[in-house]
Protein backbone atom coordinates (compact mmCIF):
# COMPACT_ATOMS: atom_id res chain seq x y z
CA UNK A 1 0.00 0.00 0.00
CA UNK A 2 2.77 2.42 0.95
CA UNK A 3 4.63 1.59 -2.26
CA UNK A 4 1.53 2.54 -4.24
CA UNK A 5 1.26 5.81 -2.34
CA UNK A 6 4.91 6.63 -3.10
CA UNK A 7 4.39 5.88 -6.79
CA UNK A 8 1.31 8.12 -6.80
CA UNK A 9 3.32 10.84 -5.04
CA UNK A 10 6.02 10.67 -7.74
CA UNK A 11 3.44 10.79 -10.53
CA UNK A 12 1.82 13.84 -8.97
CA UNK A 13 5.17 15.61 -8.77
CA UNK A 14 5.95 14.88 -12.41
CA UNK A 15 2.46 15.93 -13.46
CA UNK A 16 2.68 19.21 -11.59
CA UNK A 17 6.09 19.93 -13.11
CA UNK A 18 4.67 19.70 -16.59
CA UNK A 19 2.05 22.30 -15.73
CA UNK A 20 2.71 26.02 -15.55
CA UNK A 21 2.47 28.99 -13.25
CA UNK A 22 3.28 32.65 -13.00
CA UNK A 23 6.60 33.43 -11.33
CA UNK A 24 7.38 36.69 -9.63
CA UNK A 25 8.87 37.93 -6.42
CA UNK A 26 5.93 39.98 -5.21
CA UNK A 27 2.81 39.24 -3.21
CA UNK A 28 1.28 37.31 -6.10
CA UNK A 29 4.12 34.79 -6.20
CA UNK A 30 4.22 31.18 -5.03
CA UNK A 31 4.36 30.08 -1.38
CA UNK A 32 7.65 28.55 -0.27
CA UNK A 33 7.39 25.98 2.52
CA UNK A 34 10.79 24.39 3.09
CA UNK A 35 11.49 22.56 6.35
CA UNK A 36 8.84 23.30 8.97
CA UNK A 37 9.83 24.14 12.57
CA UNK A 38 9.59 21.16 14.90
CA UNK A 39 6.32 21.20 16.84
CA UNK A 40 3.86 18.76 18.40
CA UNK A 41 0.60 20.72 18.57
CA UNK A 42 1.00 24.24 17.18
CA UNK A 43 3.45 27.01 16.39
CA UNK A 44 3.34 30.67 15.45
CA UNK A 45 6.13 32.75 13.99
CA UNK A 46 7.40 35.51 11.77
CA UNK A 47 9.08 35.12 8.40
CA UNK A 48 10.93 37.68 6.31
CA UNK A 49 11.52 37.23 2.58
CA UNK A 50 13.46 39.36 0.13
CA UNK A 51 13.06 38.90 -3.63
CA UNK A 52 14.15 40.98 -6.60
CA UNK A 53 13.35 41.19 -10.32
CA UNK A 54 14.54 43.00 -13.40
CA UNK A 55 11.73 43.55 -15.89
CA UNK A 56 11.45 45.11 -19.35
CA UNK A 57 14.78 43.62 -20.42
CA UNK A 58 15.80 43.64 -24.09
CA UNK A 59 15.03 40.76 -26.49
CA UNK A 60 18.27 39.00 -25.51
CA UNK A 61 17.84 39.65 -21.79
CA UNK A 62 20.01 42.78 -21.77
CA UNK A 63 19.34 45.90 -19.71
CA UNK A 64 17.89 48.83 -21.65
CA UNK A 65 16.67 52.35 -20.91
CA UNK A 66 13.23 50.84 -20.14
CA UNK A 67 14.52 48.25 -17.66
CA UNK A 68 13.01 48.39 -14.17
CA UNK A 69 14.54 47.07 -10.94
CA UNK A 70 11.88 45.72 -8.59
CA UNK A 71 12.44 44.70 -4.97
CA UNK A 72 9.97 42.91 -2.71
CA UNK A 73 10.24 42.68 1.08
CA UNK A 74 7.64 40.44 2.71
CA UNK A 75 7.05 40.26 6.47
CA UNK A 76 4.78 37.33 7.18
CA UNK A 77 2.96 36.02 10.22
CA UNK A 78 2.57 32.26 9.86
CA UNK A 79 1.54 29.36 12.02
CA UNK A 80 0.18 25.82 12.20
CA UNK A 81 -2.27 23.97 14.43
CA UNK A 82 -2.37 20.20 14.81
CA UNK A 83 -5.85 18.62 15.14
CA UNK A 84 -5.50 15.14 16.58
CA UNK A 85 -2.86 13.01 14.89
CA UNK A 86 -4.07 13.27 11.29
CA UNK A 87 -4.94 16.89 10.54
CA UNK A 88 -2.97 20.12 10.35
CA UNK A 89 -4.07 23.66 9.49
CA UNK A 90 -1.61 26.34 8.36
CA UNK A 91 -2.13 30.06 7.78
CA UNK A 92 -0.06 32.86 6.23
CA UNK A 93 -0.65 36.58 6.72
CA UNK A 94 1.85 38.64 4.68
CA UNK A 95 2.61 42.36 4.70
CA UNK A 96 4.42 43.54 1.58
CA UNK A 97 6.89 46.35 0.92
CA UNK A 98 7.44 46.80 -2.83
CA UNK A 99 9.79 49.23 -4.55
CA UNK A 100 10.50 49.85 -8.23
CA UNK A 101 13.12 51.97 -9.97
CA UNK A 102 12.97 52.82 -13.67
CA UNK A 103 16.66 53.56 -14.13
CA UNK A 104 16.45 55.13 -17.58
CA UNK A 105 13.78 57.58 -16.45
CA UNK A 106 15.21 58.17 -12.96
CA UNK A 107 11.81 57.28 -11.50
CA UNK A 108 11.16 55.49 -8.21
CA UNK A 109 7.88 54.01 -6.98
CA UNK A 110 6.99 52.22 -3.76
CA UNK A 111 3.93 50.71 -2.14
CA UNK A 112 3.21 48.72 0.98
CA UNK A 113 0.26 46.98 2.53
CA UNK A 114 -1.41 43.73 3.49
CA UNK A 115 -0.88 40.88 1.05
CA UNK A 116 -3.14 37.93 0.22
CA UNK A 117 -3.95 35.75 3.23
CA UNK A 118 -3.71 31.99 2.65
CA UNK A 119 -5.07 29.05 4.68
CA UNK A 120 -4.11 25.42 4.03
CA UNK A 121 -5.35 22.15 5.48
CA UNK A 122 -3.24 18.97 5.50
CA UNK A 123 -4.10 15.31 6.07
CA UNK A 124 -1.42 12.82 7.15
CA UNK A 125 -1.56 10.01 4.61
CA UNK A 126 0.93 7.90 6.55
CA UNK A 127 3.74 8.05 9.08
CA UNK A 128 5.94 5.11 9.99
CA UNK A 129 9.13 4.33 11.86
CA UNK A 130 11.13 1.12 11.77
CA UNK A 131 14.65 -0.25 12.10
CA UNK A 132 16.68 -1.25 9.08
CA UNK A 133 18.55 -4.52 8.78
CA UNK A 134 21.64 -2.91 10.30
CA UNK A 135 19.64 -1.51 13.25
CA UNK A 136 19.41 2.06 11.99
CA UNK A 137 16.20 4.03 12.57
CA UNK A 138 14.24 5.03 9.45
CA UNK A 139 11.18 7.30 9.62
CA UNK A 140 9.06 8.87 6.89
CA UNK A 141 5.72 10.60 6.46
CA UNK A 142 3.49 11.97 3.72
CA UNK A 143 1.00 14.83 4.09
CA UNK A 144 -1.50 15.91 1.42
CA UNK A 145 -3.68 18.99 1.52
CA UNK A 146 -5.51 21.85 -0.12
CA UNK A 147 -5.82 25.55 0.56
CA UNK A 148 -7.41 28.84 -0.40
CA UNK A 149 -5.85 32.28 -0.95
CA UNK A 150 -8.10 35.26 -0.32
CA UNK A 151 -7.95 38.61 -2.20
CA UNK A 152 -7.02 40.65 0.88
CA UNK A 153 -4.06 42.39 -0.80
CA UNK A 154 -4.79 45.49 -2.86
CA UNK A 155 -4.81 44.98 -6.62
CA UNK A 156 -4.17 48.29 -8.45
CA UNK A 157 -5.80 48.34 -11.89
CA UNK A 158 -3.77 51.44 -12.86
CA UNK A 159 -0.58 49.34 -12.78
CA UNK A 160 -1.63 47.70 -16.04
CA UNK A 161 -2.12 49.30 -19.45
CA UNK A 162 -5.00 47.22 -20.85
CA UNK A 163 -3.89 48.03 -24.41
CA UNK A 164 -0.38 46.63 -23.81
CA UNK A 165 -0.25 42.83 -23.64
CA UNK A 166 3.57 42.94 -23.42
CA UNK A 167 3.50 44.53 -19.95
CA UNK A 168 4.23 42.34 -16.88
CA UNK A 169 1.85 42.68 -13.96
CA UNK A 170 4.11 41.81 -11.04
CA UNK A 171 4.13 45.04 -9.03
CA UNK A 172 1.02 44.27 -6.98
CA UNK A 173 0.28 43.64 -3.32
CA UNK A 174 -2.21 40.89 -4.26
CA UNK A 175 -3.85 39.19 -7.21
CA UNK A 176 -7.37 40.51 -6.61
CA UNK A 177 -8.69 36.96 -6.99
CA UNK A 178 -9.61 33.98 -4.85
CA UNK A 179 -7.18 31.17 -5.65
CA UNK A 180 -6.74 27.54 -4.60
CA UNK A 181 -3.78 25.26 -3.87
CA UNK A 182 -3.06 21.53 -3.84
CA UNK A 183 -0.12 20.54 -1.65
CA UNK A 184 2.09 17.57 -0.85
CA UNK A 185 4.81 17.27 1.80
CA UNK A 186 7.07 14.24 2.21
CA UNK A 187 9.84 13.79 4.76
CA UNK A 188 12.21 10.81 5.10
CA UNK A 189 14.97 10.43 7.67
CA UNK A 190 17.59 7.74 8.26
CA UNK A 191 18.93 8.42 11.76
CA UNK A 192 19.93 12.10 11.57
CA UNK A 193 20.19 12.38 7.76
CA UNK A 194 16.96 13.45 6.09
CA UNK A 195 15.25 14.52 2.89
CA UNK A 196 12.31 16.94 2.71
CA UNK A 197 10.14 17.37 -0.42
CA UNK A 198 7.34 19.92 -0.89
CA UNK A 199 5.13 20.47 -3.92
CA UNK A 200 2.38 23.07 -4.35
CA UNK A 201 0.14 23.71 -7.34
CA UNK A 202 -1.85 26.95 -7.30
CA UNK A 203 -5.01 27.36 -9.38
CA UNK A 204 -5.92 31.00 -10.00
CA UNK A 205 -9.22 32.60 -10.94
CA UNK A 206 -9.90 35.73 -13.00
CA UNK A 207 -10.05 38.95 -10.98
CA UNK A 208 -12.40 41.93 -11.42
CA UNK A 209 -9.91 43.52 -13.84
CA UNK A 210 -10.47 40.53 -16.16
CA UNK A 211 -6.87 39.48 -15.54
CA UNK A 212 -5.89 35.87 -14.89
CA UNK A 213 -2.51 35.07 -13.37
CA UNK A 214 -1.14 31.78 -14.68
CA UNK A 215 -1.48 28.72 -12.47
CA UNK A 216 1.58 28.21 -10.28
CA UNK A 217 3.78 25.25 -9.41
CA UNK A 218 6.52 25.33 -6.79
CA UNK A 219 8.54 22.29 -5.75
CA UNK A 220 11.62 21.92 -3.60
CA UNK A 221 13.81 19.09 -2.38
CA UNK A 222 16.10 19.64 0.60
CA UNK A 223 18.64 17.37 2.25
CA UNK A 224 19.48 18.02 5.89
CA UNK A 225 21.47 16.62 8.80
CA UNK A 226 20.45 17.12 12.42
CA UNK A 227 23.22 17.75 14.93
CA UNK A 228 22.07 17.28 18.53
CA UNK A 229 24.42 19.45 20.58
CA UNK A 230 22.63 18.95 23.90
CA UNK A 231 19.16 18.04 25.19
CA UNK A 232 17.58 21.27 23.88
CA UNK A 233 19.82 22.49 21.07
CA UNK A 234 19.60 21.08 17.53
CA UNK A 235 21.16 22.49 14.38
CA UNK A 236 20.14 21.22 10.93
CA UNK A 237 22.09 22.61 7.98
CA UNK A 238 20.31 21.93 4.69
CA UNK A 239 20.87 22.24 0.97
CA UNK A 240 18.77 21.49 -2.07
CA UNK A 241 16.99 22.75 -5.11
CA UNK A 242 13.76 24.63 -5.88
CA UNK A 243 11.90 24.44 -9.18
CA UNK A 244 9.17 26.79 -10.45
CA UNK A 245 7.22 26.58 -13.69
CA UNK A 246 4.85 29.18 -15.12
CA UNK A 247 2.16 29.64 -17.72
CA UNK A 248 1.58 33.05 -19.23
CA UNK A 249 -0.96 35.36 -17.65
CA UNK A 250 -4.16 36.00 -19.55
CA UNK A 251 -5.41 39.57 -20.06
CA UNK A 252 -8.95 40.53 -21.05
CA UNK A 253 -9.87 36.86 -21.05
CA UNK A 254 -7.98 36.04 -24.25
CA UNK A 255 -4.57 37.70 -24.68
CA UNK A 256 -1.35 36.10 -23.43
CA UNK A 257 0.88 38.55 -21.55
CA UNK A 258 4.26 38.28 -23.29
CA UNK A 259 6.43 39.17 -20.29
CA UNK A 260 5.01 36.46 -18.02
CA UNK A 261 5.40 32.72 -17.56
CA UNK A 262 8.54 30.61 -17.81
CA UNK A 263 10.57 28.50 -15.45
CA UNK A 264 13.36 28.83 -12.90
CA UNK A 265 15.58 26.44 -10.95
CA UNK A 266 17.34 27.71 -7.83
CA UNK A 267 19.96 26.27 -5.48
CA UNK A 268 19.12 26.51 -1.77
CA UNK A 269 21.53 26.68 1.17
CA UNK A 270 20.32 27.20 4.73
CA UNK A 271 20.15 26.09 8.34
CA UNK A 272 17.45 25.47 10.96
CA UNK A 273 18.10 25.81 14.69
CA UNK A 274 15.84 24.50 17.45
CA UNK A 275 16.33 25.62 21.07
CA UNK A 276 13.62 24.11 23.24
CA UNK A 277 10.33 25.55 21.97
CA UNK A 278 12.01 28.23 19.87
CA UNK A 279 13.05 27.64 16.25
CA UNK A 280 14.79 29.99 13.88
CA UNK A 281 16.44 29.61 10.52
CA UNK A 282 17.50 31.18 7.27
CA UNK A 283 18.17 30.20 3.70
CA UNK A 284 19.65 31.72 0.57
CA UNK A 285 18.30 30.86 -2.89
CA UNK A 286 20.32 31.54 -6.03
CA UNK A 287 18.91 31.02 -9.57
CA UNK A 288 20.98 28.55 -11.58
CA UNK A 289 18.73 28.32 -14.65
CA UNK A 290 15.82 30.53 -15.68
CA UNK A 291 13.72 31.70 -18.59
CA UNK A 292 11.06 34.12 -17.40
CA UNK A 293 8.86 36.15 -19.73
CA UNK A 294 10.80 35.00 -22.81
CA UNK A 295 14.02 36.28 -21.18
CA UNK A 296 12.44 39.72 -20.69
CA UNK A 297 12.30 39.21 -16.90
CA UNK A 298 15.14 38.05 -14.66
CA UNK A 299 14.94 37.04 -11.01
CA UNK A 300 17.75 37.70 -8.55
CA UNK A 301 18.85 35.97 -5.37
CA UNK A 302 16.33 35.41 -2.59
CA UNK A 303 16.73 35.42 1.18
CA UNK A 304 14.33 34.07 3.80
CA UNK A 305 14.59 34.08 7.61
CA UNK A 306 12.13 33.04 10.32
CA UNK A 307 11.65 32.70 14.06
CA UNK A 308 8.88 30.46 15.40
CA UNK A 309 7.52 29.44 18.80
CA UNK A 310 5.82 26.10 19.51
CA UNK A 311 3.22 25.87 22.29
Amino acid sequence: MKLKIMILFSILLMGFSSQACDICGCGVGSYYMGILPEFNKRFIGLRYQYNSLQSHLGPQGERTALTEDEKFHIAELWGAFQIGTRFRVMAFLPYNFNSREAVGMDEKTSKSGLGDIAVMGYYKVFESTHQTSNNRLFAHSLWAGAGVKLPTGKYDVTERDISNTDQPNNFQLGTGSTDFTANLAYDARLMDLGMNVNASYKINTTNSDDYLYGNKFTGNMLFYYKFLLNEKLRIAPNAGVRYENAAKDLASGQFDVAQSGGYMTSAILGAEVNVGKVSFGANWQAPINQNLGNHRVEAGNRVMTHVSFSF
